[in-house]
């Protein structure tokens, strides 16, 4: 049984009201007269801040291009579905979800892997994983929440039977943890570093778990078929404005924190929790015919799979698209 058996229904909240502003369900097409803008769905997660930064910086003016801000992942996977996004900022596992699901898509770019930037919080008297018995759990209803619970229960010499696991959509993690209802939340930044500052304790984070939190951009098969120019553009203004907070830091903290929510220096402690991939490191991960995450992507599937997190294993051979690593221009 998954770690979501009980408790399960979905939590509706703002991001509802974003996606339902976008336009009507229609077709992405090439006009001549018009096309409508590549939308690409965001939460709010430090390792898409460089998204942001580049809008910010007008990188982005003059494009085809919306960034979408959703409470969730999980309203991105369901704009996905149904195509009222093109493109979303999602974890590989949940992409391996919707690849299994059969939904028609590419992972094109490796935006993070999360070395510490995901956690397992407990409150004053939980403060290491053997604590965690019998205690109310928050937790996002997606695989990296479920993967990561999991392995913490494990590492713990717990079953989700020994714990009362509470599905919270992740726009009440921290508000849910400060009023008590919950003895331990799974969460990311900037939650995980709000609270931690607040004196909550880390149990269990992504550093135990080397390089197997990553989060991609996904395309669906028709936006990559249509709108690769304004794909392209994406990408080579997230690779600009990663170059931009290199050479101009202050300027970029200042600039990203008011979205996060957390100080300057608080970006800055929360960007030293990831790795935000470069074009070799992404051409290294999904490009050539040897790349690396496509090993990663069948290890993650397989432990999906045991931990009852997927039906069946996805087949990942057609699941990266490398031509976005051969851009220079994206450099």
């Amino acid at each position: 049984m998954g770690l979501f058996a009980k408790g399960l229904g979905y939590l509706p909240h703002l991001g509802v009201l974003l996606l339902a502003a976008l336009p009507l369900l229609l077709p992405v097409t090439c006009s001549s007269t018009y096309q409508k803008p590549l939308t690409v769905g965001t939460n709010v997660w430090t390792g898409n801040e460089p998204l942001y930064l580049a809008r910010d910086l007008g990188y982005y003016d003059g494009s085809r291009l919306r960034l979408v801000e959703l409470s969730s992942n999980t309203q991105s996977m369901d704009a996905l579905r149904s195509g009222r996004l093109d493109a979303a900022a999602l974890t590989l596992d949940e992409a391996l979800t919707l690849v299994a699901e059969g939904v028609p898509l590419r992972v094109v770019w490796v935006l993070d892997v999360s070395a510490g930037a995901d956690a397992v919080l407990g409150r004053a008297g939980v403060e290491t994983l053997a604590d965690l018995r019998g205690r109310r759990i928050g937790v996002e209803q997606t695989a990296t929440g479920a993967y990561l619970l999991d392995a913490a229960l494990h590492r713990a010499g717990l079953t989700p039977a020994d714990v009362d696991i509470v599905p919270l959509p992740v726009d009440a993690h921290a508000d849910e943890f400060r009023k008590g209802r919950v003895d331990a939340l799974v969460t990311f930044d900037p939650s995980r570093l709000s609270l931690l500052n607040e004196g909550a304790h880390a149990l269990f984070d992504s550093r135990q778990l080397p390089g197997e939190i990553v989060d991609v951009l996904v395309v669906r098969d028709e936006a990559l078929r249509c709108c690769a120019e304004d794909i392209r553009r994406l990408i080579a203004g997230q690779q600009r404005a990663l170059a931009y907070l290199a050479r101009h830091r202050e300027d970029a903290l200042a600039r990203m924190a008011p979205r996060l929510g957390l100080p300057p220096a608080g970006v800055a402690q929360s960007l030293s929790d990831l790795v935000l991939p470069d074009m070799p490191y992404n051409r290294a991960l999904i490009g050539g015919s040897t790349p690396a995450l496509q090993a990663s992507a069948r290890r993650q599937a397989a432990l999906m799979q045991q931990h009852g997190l997927l039906a069946t294993a996805p087949d990942t051979r057609g699941l990266l698209d490398g031509r976005f690593t051969r851009d220079e221009a994206a450099q």
